[in-house]
Order: C-alpha cells, then sequence, then structure tokens
C-alpha cells in the first residue's frame, strides 16, 4: 500500500498475543508510537499456556517472556489491557478509535504483585489459564510472567467481602474504579485477535465433559507444564493416577462438513506430536496412540520432528477415524472402537484421551469485523485481500496471526512482521513524529571499583526447580569472594523480577550481576538491558545456563544436577568478578537495502522497502525478473498469478527508488550491520545497511517413473504449461495419473515440499474444467492441504477426483505397456482400501517433484557467513520468534530461500523480511555488540593472520602505525582471531585469558577454598 499524505504516525494493534506483540515491536523499532490493545487483563495470548514448541521442543515461555518484558518497557509501546475498539471512524492514515477500557479495580502503579489479596479471597472459580483443570481466586493474576504485572478483580464472581482490601499493604485496590473511553488517533489499524477452540462437545461420542479423563489438546499443554495445575506432572483428572496409556485423535472439529467446519485446522497434526514426545520425556514407559487420517507435517522440519517421534519416541500412528469412546465405570478408563488399516473392528483401552480440538475465530469476530468495517471469509476468519497477505477490505486496516486463518507460531509471527512492514509503508511519512528516545541513566563508572556482585538464581517455575535443588545453589554461592547479595528468583525474567534487580542494584550499590537460569542466547539481552536502566554498564554481567545444562540433561539425576548447578554458578561468580565495562561504539547506517533473487519474493521486499521511502538495489542472476512465477498460470484460490507478477515486474522496474541489475551475481561481500558492501560479477559495488536473500528454489527433475523417457511423465510445472496452451492431449486423455512426493519425504530429502498436495487440486481442478469426463488418479502418502486448502481437496473429490494412498515401502510402479511411444503407459499400485493390487492404463502421468534449495544458496552463505541447515535451505535465527532472520543482525531471508512454500506465503514472508529490514534502515546509527575484539599494539607483530583468517573481515593493518586493527561494529565476537594469534596479541572482550582462567578456577573452586 502506497504512503498517505499527512498521516498520523501511530498505530493500533488489537490483540496481545504473539503477533500482536511481534507487529508492535517492530512498529516501535521502525519509529511508530503503537496502542496495543488487549480485551483480556495480560497481553501474551495463547502462548503462556504452552508447555514446549515444535519442532525445536524450546520452553513457550521461556522464550516468550523476553518479548514480554520488551513490550512492556519499550517507550513507544503504551498496552492497554481490559479494552476492546467499540468503534472506528475516518480513514487510512486519519482514524479515530474508540476504545472501551473496563475497569481492573487494581491500580497497576501500585500493585506489588506479591499475592496477598488472593490468599485472603474466599471465592474460587475454575481457571481460564489452566482450562479448568484448577482454580484462581476473584482477585487473581492470569499467570506468573503477565504483563501488566498486577493483580485482578473478576467482579463476575466477586463476593463484595472486601478481604482483599484490607489485605493489600499497597492501598492497591478500588472496588469504585469505572469503565473508560478513550478517542485515539491512529494511522493504521493491526488486527490480531487471535482463535479460540472449537468446542470438542460438538463431537458428543468423544464424550468429553462427560467422561472426566477425556480431555482437549491445551489442556494436555497445561499438565505439561511446569507452571500448570500438576506441576508438569502427568495425573489423570478422575483420580490423579499416572496414566500408563493415552490415545490422541486428531481433527476434532476440524475437516468436518457437518459441523460447519469444513478447513484444517494446520497445527493439530504437529502439536500432538510435540505433546506426545513430551509426555514421553516426562514418563519414558508411556504408550501413546495417534489416531489420525492425514498426518499434515508440511512446515520446515516437521517432517523430520514426525519420524523423529515414531523412530526415537515409539509413538504409533494409526490412519482411521475413531468412531466412539465408551467409559468403563469402575476403572475410569476409556474403550476406544476402531477400525484398523485391514479393515478389522479394534476396541482397545486407555488410560486417558487427548483430543486434537481445532481453531476457530475468536468469538468477538464478527461483531469486529462490524465494526471496523472489514469482510470476512465464509468461516468468519477475516478475509485478506488477494496476493497481500495482510490488507484487509479497508484500507489502512490490516490482519495479522490467526484473525485470518489457522496458523502456528513461525507463520503467525511473520505474518506480524509483514503487517508493521505494510502499515509502516502506509505512514511513512510520518515515521518517527509520535515516539520519544529512550534515556538512560548515567553509567556508573564501575572500572577499578571493587567488584559487588548480586547473584540470581532462577527456579523458571518447576522446569529448573523441579530438578536442581535451587534454594542450595544460593547457599553456596553466598559464601564466595564478592557476593553481596544472592537470592531465587520464580521467574527472573519475569516483569516483576526485573524491576526488583533494578531496585536491588541501586539500593545494594551493585556493580556486577549474575543470573543462573536458563540460555543467554535468548535472554541475555534482557538482563543487560535491565543493567542499563539501573545506571550499569551491560557487560558487567554473566550468565549460567543451568536450565539447559543441568536441569535438561540430568532431569533424573537431581543431585547431579544440584552439583554441576554450584560448579557452573560459582564459575560464573569468579568470572564476573573479572569483569571490565565495554564501551558501545556507534556507527552511521546506509539507508540502502541490498535484496538478492528477482522472484516475487524479492520483488515483494524491494518493492517494500522503497514505499517506506529506502533505496533498493535489485539483483536477479537471470536475465528477467519474475523466477519460478512466470511457469505458473493460477494461484491456488484461482489468482491469476502472470497478471500479477507483471504487474509486480512493472510497478519494480517503475519505482525510482529502485535499481535493477539482471544478468549478475553477487561475487564479494565485505563490511557489517549498517555499513555492507557488495561486489557484482559485473564488477559494480554496492553498498547498503541490510541485504534480504531470495534466491527461490528449483524443481526437482525426476530419476524415476520414465520421466525423461516418455513424454507422457512430466512434472506438475509441465503439465501446467500444456494447460495454458490448452494442449489437445488433455481433452483427448481418457485416464491421467497423479503421483505424489516424488523426491520428497525420503532418506535423500526427508522434508515435505508443502505445495506439492494443494498444487495437485488446482491442477486436477482446472482439468476437470476443461474435460469433465476425464478419470483423474491421485497417489498420494498424505494429504496435506492444510488451513483453507482443505477447501480444494474437498472439491476435488466432489469432481471425482480418486485418491489411492500408497507407503513409502511400495510405490507406485510405471511401466511402458508396449514398446513404442504411443502404446499405453501402466500405473501398478496397492489400493488399501480394497486391499488388492491395482493397474491403471493412462494416458498422462504428473509427478510431483520435490522443491530444491537454489544452488546458489551455498555460495552466498559464505559470502555473507550466513548458516544453511541440512537441505541447502538458510537457516533462521530463530524458527518460531525470528523465522525471517539470520544469526548475523541485518540479513533476511523470504521465499523459497527459507523453505518451500506457495505464492501468498512468499508475498508474505518477503514482507516481513522488509519489515524487519527496515527496523535497521529507519535507524541513525547502531550500537556495536560489545563481545568485540581488540588488539593489543604492543604485542602486535603484523603478521596477517587475524585479516587472513577473519570470516567477517574485521581487521586490517594500518598503514601508519603497521599494526592490525579491528572495527569493533565489523566484529561479530567469534574469537578466530583471538585463539590464533601467535603472540597473544589480541583479546575477546568479556572472554579475555584472564576472565576465562578465573571461571575455570571457580568451577574447580571447594568450599573448602572459598
Amino acid at each position: 500500500m502506497s504512503p498517505v499524505e499527512k498521516p498520523v504516525g501511530v498505530v493500533m494493534v488489537l490483540g496481545g498475543g504473539i503477533s500482536g506483540m511481534q507487529a508492535s515491536l517492530d512498529l516501535a523499532e521502525e519509529g511508530f508510537k503503537v496502542y496495543l490493545v488487549e480485551k483480556s487483563p495480560a497481553i501474551g495470548g495463547t502462548m503462556p499456556m504452552l508447555d514446549k514448541t515444535f519442532p525445536t521442543n524450546d520452553c513457550s515461555m521461556c522464550i516468550l517472556s523476553p518479548k514480554l518484558v520488551e513490550c512492556g518497557r519499550h517507550r513507544n509501546i503504551e498496552v492497554i489491557t481490559q479494552a476492546e475498539v467499540i468503534n472506528l471512524q475516518g480513514n487510512a492514515g486519519n482514524f479515530i478509535a474508540t476504545v472501551k477500557k473496563q475497569p481492573r479495580y487494581v491500580d497497576p502503579a501500585k500493585c506489588l504483585s506479591c499475592g496477598a489479596c488472593a490468599e485472603e479471597c474466599p471465592a474460587e472459580v475454575p481457571s481460564e489459564f489452566n482450562q479448568g483443570l484448577g482454580n484462581r481466586k476473584a482477585v487473581y493474576k492470569p499467570y506468573a510472567q503477565a504483563f501488566p504485572n498486577a493483580y485482578v478483580i473478576d467482579k463476575a464472581n466477586c463476593l463484595e467481602c472486601m478481604a482483599c482490601v484490607d489485605a493489600c499493604p499497597a492501598n492497591a485496590i478500588n472496588h469504585d474504579m469505572e469503565e473508560e473511553i478513550l478517542e485515539i488517533p491512529a494511522g493504521a489499524i493491526i488486527l490480531c485477535s487471535g482463535f479460540e477452540l472449537i468446542n470438542s462437545e460438538l463431537r458428543g461420542e468423544f464424550g468429553y465433559g462427560d467422561y472426566s479423563n477425556v480431555i482437549t489438546s491445551l489442556q494436555f499443554e497445561r499438565m505439561l507444564s511446569a507452571s500448570g495445575p500438576f506441576q508438569g506432572h502427568l495425573k489423570r483428572p478422575s483420580d490423579g493416577s499416572r496414566p500408563g496409556k493415552i490415545a490422541f485423535i486428531q481433527c476434532v472439529g476440524s475437516r468436518d462438513l457437518a459441523k460447519g467446519y469444513n478447513y484444517c485446522s494446520a497445527v493439530c497434526c504437529m502439536y500432538a506430536t510435540k505433546e506426545a514426545i513430551i509426555a514421553k520425556e516426562h514418563e519414558p514407559d508411556l504408550d501413546i496412540t495417534i489416531f489420525y487420517i492425514d498426518i499434515r507435517a508440511y512446515g520446515k522440519d516437521f517432517e523430520k520432528y514426525y519420524n523423529r517421534a515414531k523412530k526415537d519416541y515409539n509413538l504409533r500412528y494409526i490412519r482411521c477415524m475413531v468412531s466412539s469412546i465408551k467409559e468403563l465405570q469402575q476403572t475410569k478408563n476409556l474403550l476406544i472402537s476402531y477400525r484398523n488399516e485391514s479393515g478389522q473392528t479394534i476396541k482397545e483401552d486407555f488410560d486417558m484421551v487427548v483430543l486434537s480440538a481445532g481453531i476457530k475465530p475468536e468469538e468477538t469476530a464478527v461483531r469486529m469485523s462490524n465494526i471496523l468495517g472489514i469482510d470476512l471469509n465464509q468461516n468468519n476468519f477475516c478475509k485478506v485481500n488477494s496476493l497481500t497477505g495482510v490488507e484487509t477490505s479497508r484500507p489502512g486496516v490490516f490482519v495479522a496471526g490467526a484473525s485470518c486463518g489457522p496458523k502456528d507460531i513461525p507463520e503467525t509471527v511473520t505474518q506480524a512482521s509483514a503487517a508493521a512492514g505494510d502499515a509502516s509503508a502506509l505512514l511513512s511519512p510520518a515515521r518517527n513524529t509520535m515516539v520519544a528516545d529512550k534515556d538512560f541513566p548515567p553509567e556508573k563508572d564501575a572500572d577499578g571499583e571493587k567488584p559487588r556482585l548480586g547473584v540470581f538464581v532462577c527456579h523458571c517455575g518447576i522446569n529448573i526447580g523441579s530438578v536442581v535443588n535451587v534454594p542450595a545453589v544460593v547457599e553456596a554461592v553466598k559464601s564466595l569472594p564478592y557476593v553481596v547479595h544472592a537470592q531465587e528468583s520464580m521467574y527472573a525474567c519475569a516483569q516483576d523480577s526485573q524491576a526488583a534487580m533494578k531496585e536491588i542494584i541501586e539500593d545494594k550499590n551493585l556493580n556486577r550481576i549474575v543470573v543462573a537460569s536458563c540460555s543467554p542466547r535468548t535472554h541475555k539481552p534482557l538482563f543487560q538491558e535491565t543493567l542499563r536502566d539501573a545506571g550499569l554498564n551491560r557487560h558487567l554481567f554473566e550468565m549460567a545456563n543451568i536450565r539447559d545444562q543441568c536441569s535438561w540433561v540430568h532431569m533424573h539425576e537431581p543431585r547431579k544436577a544440584t552439583d554441576k548447578a554450584k560448579d557452573l554458578v560459582k564459575a560464573a561468580v569468579i568470572k564476573a568478578a573479572c569483569l571490565q565495562p565495554v564501551k558501545q561504539v556507534t556507527v552511521d547506517v546506509n539507508h540502502t537495502a541490498l535484496v538478492v533473487g528477482g522472484g516475487i519474493a524479492g520483488m515483494t521486499a524491494a518493492l517494500e522497502i522503497a514505499r517506506q521511502g529506502y533505496c533498493v538495489e535489485l539483483v536477479e542472476i537471470t536475465d528477467t525478473l519474475g523466477g519460478t512465477a512466470k511457469k505458473i498460470s493460477r494461484g491456488f484460490p484461482g489468482d491469476d498469478v502472470e497478471i500479477f507478477s507483471e504487474q509486480l515486474i512493472n510497478s519494480v522496474a517503475g519505482h525510482p527508488l529502485i535499481n535493477i541489475h539482471t544478468g549478475c551475481e553477487i561475487t564479494e561481500v565485505t563490511g557489517y550491520t549498517g555499513n555492507f558492501s557488495s561486489r557484482l560479477s559485473s564488477g559494480e559495488e554496492i553498498r547498503h545497511g541490510v541485504a534480504i536473500i531470495a534466491t527461490g528454489g528449483e524443481e526437482y527433475r525426476p530419476e524415476e517413473y520414465l520421466y525423461g523417457i516418455d513424454d507422457r511423465v512430466m512434472t506438475q510445472t509441465e503439465l501446467e504449461k500444456i494447460l495454458s496452451n490448452d494442449d489437445p492431449r488433455l481433452h483427448k486423455a481418457g485416464n491421467i495419473v497423479m503421483i505424489q512426493c516424488v523426491g520428497s519425504r525420503e532418506e535423500s530429502r526427508p522434508y515435505c515440499s508443502r505445495i506439492c498436495c494443494s498444487k495437485t487440486m488446482k491442477l486436477a481442478l482446472m482439468i476437470k474444467e476443461k474435460n469433465p469426463l476425464v478419470n483423474i488418479f491421485v497417489l498420494y502418502r498424505d494429504i496435506r492441504t492444510y488451513s483453507f486448502l482443505e477447501n480444494q481437496y474437498c472439491e476435488a473429490r466432489e469432481k471425482g477426483v480418486v485418491f489411492i494412498r500408497y507407503d513409502l515401502e511400495r510405490k507406485p510402479l510405471v511401466e511402458n505397456a508396449g514398446l513404442n511411444g504411443n502404446s499405453a503407459l501402466k500405473v501398478s499400485t496397492y489400493d488399501p482400501i480394497i486391499r488388492e493390487p491395482i493397474e491403471i492404463n493412462t494416458d498422462i502421468i504428473a509427478l510431483a517433484p520435490a522443491i530444491l534449495a537454489s544452488q546458489s544458496n551455498k555460495k552466498l552463505s559464505q559470502l555473507f557467513k550466513v548458516p544453511l541447515n541440512a537441505d541447502g535451505f538458510f537457516l533462521e535465527a530463530h524458527m518460531k520468534l525470528k523465522p525471517v532472520d539470520f544469526p548475523a543482525e541485518g540479513i533476511y531471508m523470504c521465499g523459497l530461500a527459507h523453505s518451500p512454500k506457495n505464492i501468498e506465503e512468499s508475498i508474505i514472508q518477503a514482507k516481513a523480511a522488509a519489515g524487519r529490514a527496515t527496523t535497521i534502515l529507519s535507524r541513525k546509527q547502531l550500537e556495536s555488540k560489545g563481545v568485540t575484539a581488540h588488539v593489543l599494539p604492543d604485542k602486535c607483530a603484523a603478521c596477517l593472520t587475524c585479516v587472513r583468517l577473519c570470516p567477517f573481515n574485521a581487521p586490517h593493518i594500518n598503514p601508519v602505525t603497521q599494526k592490525a586493527e579491528i572495527e569493533a561494529v565489523q566484529c561479530q565476537g567469534c574469537g578466530v582471531c583471538s585463539g590464533e594469534c601467535p603472540n597473544k596479541a589480541i583479546e575477546l572482550q568479556g572472554y579475555t585469558d584472564k576472565q576465562q582462567m578465573c571461571a575455570l578456577e571457580g568451577l574447580f573452586l571447594t568450599d573448602s577454598k572459598v
């Protein structure tokens, strides 16, 4: 969307889940004021309820908590909870939103979050956060790490006894608070209202609500969670006993036309697999069975996760639809009746049943659509304008996350960044007009001061505390040198803990901090920011990872885990005493972007950045723009891709801020975030502040099924071409066979190519339009038409397309029935329905080949110093929360360079990458990372070892001093130069020889030596 004249530099984000938080943070970093409006008492959405996330099995709360704190304390984000928009007037760029804010009855500014009010409250009701598996009081905090970090009173269940008022030591409770009506100007709106579960009681045959041991998937998450009602221990709701045998039933509510939910909920197969794996990690001898129709492991690395579940965890997958569940009265066990693949009716006894409930639009979706003036689709999800990814029917109103359809966390985060990018482009003339710069207190001069250490050891609920004896670790630390303060924290990363840490630093005059909790990869920046707020240099901080390295890897050896935690914390403390302040180096930012790849993703990213007012250098290795989209005529929902692609090419070519370089490639990359320099094969040098890699993918050229031998055997792309050309063969064909998973989901390529099933449905329907009488047979392993693509699968079946499943061990056989090219092709396969081998004589065979990573990826990964995964696709910084970022800041990815995806998904990811890039381009200056190498000139012999070895080209020889120097902002802190310097002339700040030796001494420090 093009910028509007005189817009308001404010964006209102509706919904405080992960999509709302991501959109808010991106916009705030891009120079816009954000109002984050959430109808519940705390932001976070559904993600805090989850125990782990797939396919990495990261602790959900551990990776989310820094986002909560960042949103809560960002100077340009104002969080308004218990509030909803009730009216929206105006036009794109200049809206007036009317917000109704319900009273909290607790003043967040005064509340200490001490819990005294809840202790005295006599009223108990089922906890929504724990999905009814436990109770909460009428005055409560939604969850431990919630922001705002304050209690709230549920007036509907309050007894008005005023016990909470008497108990509150801060006089924070006021039962007379009234609702407020706020009028807020905003240039754009982003709807991130999320989803809710389909009511499992709709499937009455499963007994949910009647049988106590039949629970939903989200209830099972709360069981598994360390912060849940059972502290992470598996218990049957009926009697509290440990279950030995658990069944999962898939598609409860989803793919059910009779119940009104004809779509696939997209996430259920994977979250059931994840929950089963985590349950097995809790109780290795558990017997778990998953009843399913199709396993839809279509995302990046999902297939590998699914295979690992079967191989390493012995999960049993049974393809069937369960017909009924009966509760056995004496034991409360559950008798499941189902028909196996041999046609036998089986009755099997289970201790618990988990229903993989589908997802539907949030309950206020219809009302909100009327207020915002936007269209919904047939399922009441927000309707998105074709091939835009985030635009609604009302200009200036964007959408992200599950508000517009079922999707997982990475896709939600990606779409949130895309929506933020589009809103930023719309309001670009008003950038930085409504924001405030953050002022840090003067930095305390700790250089030369005697160390005064504060140590904070985190329980992380029971994530750490159930294995590691945290109080014992704290006691072991108290007697260490320089330790002035040591304490336990239930959740060190929570908002209240951060505030308390800052206060303790100031009150006790601490000048170095150690936190023993989880991974510094995700949490170190959070704690360092707290140090800055307290006036300490951010590098006077050390972290001990007692979650990953103790409680997780030694979960069955608590004593050894505790001893190891003591050692790690001792090492961190002794090292922290040796830490010195590190001065930040700032550099100006080059406001030009480099985009590598001129396909749909690359062109979209380039156009998005240019619309925000920044110059773009677009490099395409071929002679023309367009990429693989040039071979596609129609998109999955029926969009005319040819016209769209042509219009996009014209828009890019005609934009004054986009400079196109075709027929050339990148040959050299130097520099650092904000100041890169890339050389092209044409000899031209480009200076840029950020880079986006959008190199696309390639289609596998099959070596099986007579491809390349008989021209009647073709790929999906080749079939689409003859469809576009109205080839007579299609009109004459009596039978057409389509074979799925050609080259995918095999040992050589153990991933799903994602788009093949949907493309097959599209092609089958296009063929049926031209030749309704043709017989089409689809040979498949699993049909993976996720989300609304399920509609095309249903339509194909209605049109008479026949689907026959095959297994990897029994692939179809393709033969030429005669010796000449005109004889019939014969396909032999096994039909699991009739349980007999069958033969199909066919006129055309269409193969669904794997999507391969671009051959250029390996070279680019070396040039940009960014990683690839085992399949040759680029590897993101974090699969869930940084899906388009590389570990190296300022470099991003999108489209098929990341993994297989369709055009709409590539557009969303391209907009997300552009939005993320703008968070750099919109800054005037960048700070160095701090963990950088520096040269000791007196020791340097100018031997060039560092210059030759540095992967980031940071060192150079000063021609005047003839000594090596290292560009601090270019240095990534890898330590190669420091380790290889023969004269020990290079030190890595924060990791000097002295500091590392201190850590080693601390590691082996015994109590007798303290």
